[in-house]
């Protein structure tokens, strides 16, 4: 009997409960996810890699021991749109150091935001963003880094690249670029979409479309209430608060489709708490099945 693909759920960084029972090191988050049976962690290196080989491989270990995928997200100083030769050096770098660092987590995907359009004309920009990604792939060719996954992430801003479509086609540049489709980030920058189970069924089919069916069903997805205004993303609430997208309409697009993405939530100091609800509707609805 085939087993069936499942979501893996879980906390983008780690939660207000984590820290408020005791524990202080993220070495500790694996056994602590496990006790919620909440199998994936998206480590944060949002401002700098500045993790130690020493700790990066104990975190690595205990995930292997609890059941826990890791993915790392990379700085957000990334800037793959630029045409200045030193920030893009840094970018580079910022890449480099992302990679050595999952190799020694044994973090599998590495999630990153490609940068601002800036004064620029949008396709303009995405033909940067495009070429600096081919030289960074060709990068870690030469450095031996290749078998960890690059996940551009749809952005919640108007200025930023990152639209479904910019995404798309970017990850059409290698077979090691997934997407990751943050809904909060899609439903703060249009305004208030993405609050349907279609729209939800819309993206998963749009993504086979551009990338094959398999690569739908395990996308990398951040989820999350967000408050925005006319220009997009403003900041990231939790499910108790009053603000979109309701996960409800995606978990049973999951449910439904047989759709099994790594989920990663993002709801402020609650995303592990999120997680555990987003998992708990999803295994209730496969249950009626």
């Amino acid at each position: 009997m085939v087993m069936k693909m499942r979501p893996q759920f879980g906390p983008g960084g780690n939660s207000n409960a984590f820290y408020d029972e005791g524990h202080k090191a993220s070495i500790e988050m694996p056994a602590w996810l496990e006790k919620m049976e909440l199998t994936a962690y998206e480590y944060q290196c949002t401002r700098g890699v500045n993790i130690k080989e020493e700790t990066a491989v104990k975190i690595g270990h205990e995930a292997v021991k609890h059941g826990v995928k890791l993915s790392i997200h990379a700085p957000y100083y990334i800037s793959l749109s630029t045409e200045d030769e030193k920030i893009m050096a840094n970018t580079q770098n910022h890449f480099l150091k992302s990679l050595e660092a999952a190799r020694w987590m044994g973090a599998d995907r590495i999630v990153f935001h490609m940068g601002g359009a800036g004064k620029q004309d949008r396709k303009v920009a995405i033909q940067n963003v495009k070429r600096a990604l081919y030289a960074v792939l060709e990068l870690i060719e030469q450095r031996g880094l290749t078998g960890i996954y690059l996940c551009p992430e749809t952005m919640g801003k108007q200025n930023l690249v990152g639209s479904l479509e910019e995404v798309l086609d970017v990850c059409t540049l290698s077979q090691w670029l997934i997407p990751t489709v943050d809904f909060g980030h899609l439903h703060a920058v249009t305004g208030g979409k993405y609050t349907t189970q279609a729209e939800i069924e819309d993206v998963f089919d749009i993504v086979g479309e551009k990338l094959g069916t398999e690569i739908a069903k395990k996308i990398h997805v951040h989820f999350s209430p967000i408050e925005f205004t006319k220009g997009g993303e403003k900041r990231h609430w939790t499910f108790a608060d009053d603000f979109g997208p309701p996960y409800e309409p995606f978990i049973a697009a999951c449910a439904d489709r047989g759709f099994a993405p790594r989920v990663i939530c993002e709801s402020a100091g609650t995303q592990a708490m999120d997680a555990k609800a987003m998992q708990d509707l999803y295994l209730s609805l496969v249950k009626q099945k």
